[in-house]
């Protein structure tokens, strides 16, 4: 008998014990990946459950509103079907929150809630876990309305545009094919003298018709909160066609020689192989490419303001152009056609080591080497608009300086992909290459931009 009570005792505590070490693992995590703050009409929601070996006996998603509960997502055993994803140890749930799956949706405060599951200790003990998440209700959809008027944009070429947006806290601008041109407070236009807003729903965009799209692409305002809600609104604009240059350029192995084993030396981008000119091939497109790119993300750090106070860009006068914006080169190799590339800006020269100066007031982001482009400075002019000055020999500026028209730079030279001593200038909106030839020309500041700015039509 006492044995028997012996073995019964050790039998609990062994249960007792598996109970308490099969507890230990807890229930599965969960994570609420979307939304993060924002519900609009139809609003993606986002859920990953971990257990071990994804292995889940219920989980379930819920939209809770005035007290109200709504069923987004229910799985009485393991998650199967449409949006449901099972990597590894890990459950991802895909459901939309919107008008269909919770019809009583509504503008305000709401929460959603995550409940889920798991068996433990041959299924006899279920640990359970849950997550929630409040988040704001959004149905109206914003609304965005134009401004200022007669907008003319050449193929190429850049525009501004003023428009009103509301509420005031979306992110808004002009959308030119799949490009998109944020939109900033138009109170940052402030230090153009004569230029005042007080409305806070007042934006100004600066866009771009690059010069590989089709002169009739679609140009509409755009503006779109955090729940996914959109507005759009169609705005009058002129387009123009524009001809673009076509040149031949000679290689020979004495520029190869001398350009490839140094770009090679310094970019980590792409790992070209081969002879000089299988290189340079590589260097001439997948790094182009690359490098444009890089260019592109310094767009995200442009001052929200104009930094330039309206005052027409620096035109370089006194040097000759080697070559105009969108110039479609076909490289020639022993006679043979080896490659074909379109040069987004102008080549000046005048003298070698020339002064390189600043085509306008603003802030240096960049001042290193860039592939093709060498030692190359980038400046932000503020609402997207910047320029960028290659193939320098020396710096005599560094990131995060600020800059006056005309104030000294670097000098120019011949580093990246550069035939001889230039300067190759560009100017950038949202990251975009355009034709500078419009920045340089007063007339175009003065219609394009002041005119608008300044309250007229």
């Amino acid at each position: 008998m006492r044995f028997l009570l012996s073995l019964l005792l050790a039998l609990l505590i062994a249960a007792a014990a598996a109970w308490v070490i099969a507890g230990r693992g807890g229930g599965p995590s969960i994570q609420i990946s979307k939304p993060e703050k924002f519900v609009g009409t139809s609003t993606p929601v986002e859920v990953n459950v971990s257990a071990p070996g994804g292995r889940l006996s219920a989980v379930k998603v819920l939209f809770e509103q005035d007290g109200k509960q709504t069923t987004v997502f229910e799985s009485a055993g393991q998650p199967s079907g449409d949006g449901v994803k099972i990597e590894g140890d890990s459950v991802h749930i895909t459901r939309t929150i919107g008008k269909q799956t919770v019809p009583d949706l509504k503008t305000g405060s709401g929460k959603i809630v995550v409940t889920a599951s798991r068996k433990v200790l041959r299924a006899v003990r279920t640990l359970a876990n849950s997550a929630s998440r409040d988040v704001q209700v959004r149905l109206e959809r914003p609304q965005v309305s134009l401004v200022s008027s007669k907008h003319y944009i050449n193929l190429g070429g850049s525009e501004m545009v003023v428009y009103r947006v509301t509420p005031a806290d979306v992110t808004s601008g002009v959308v030119v094919g799949d490009l998109e041109y944020p939109g900033y407070p138009a109170s940052g236009a402030s230090a153009i003298e004569g230029v005042k807003f007080d409305d806070p729903n007042l934006r100004i965009a600066f866009f771009a018709l690059r010069w590989d799209q089709e002169v009739n692409t679609p140009m509409r305002l755009f503006a779109r909160d955090e729940a996914g809600n959109s507005g759009f609104a169609d705005f009058d604009h002129t387009t123009f066609p524009k001809v673009f240059k076509k040149s031949q350029i000679q290689l020979d192995d004495k520029f190869l020689d001398r350009v490839v084993p140094a770009i090679v030396a310094g970019a980590t981008e792409v790992k070209p192989e081969g002879d000089n000119l299988a290189k340079f091939l590589v260097i001439n497109s997948e790094l182009r490419k690359k490098n444009a790119e890089k260019i592109a993300s310094f767009a995200k750090q442009s001052a929200p303001e104009i930094l330039w106070g309206g005052v027409v860009f620096h035109q370089f006068v006194n040097n000759a152009v080697e070559s105009a914006f969108a110039d479609r080169r076909t490289y020639i190799y022993q006679g043979k056609e080896v490659d074909h590339q379109t040069h987004l800006g102008f080549d000046l020269a005048s003298f070698t080591n020339m002064k390189v100066v600043s085509a306008n007031r603003g802030k240096v982001l960049f001042a290193a080497e860039l592939g093709i482009y060498g030692n190359c400075v980038i400046v932000d002019h503020g609402m997207g608009v910047q320029s960028l000055y290659g193939h320098l020999s020396s710096f005599t500026v560094k990131a995060g300086d600020m800059v006056e028209k005309e104030q000294e730079l670097g000098h120019s030279g011949m580093t990246g992909l550069a035939g001889g001593d230039h300067l190759h200038f560009t100017m950038l909106v949202n990251g975009q290459m355009v034709n500078p030839v419009e920045w340089w020309d007063p007339h175009w500041i003065q219609d394009r931009i002041l005119r608008k700015l300044k309250g007229g039509s």
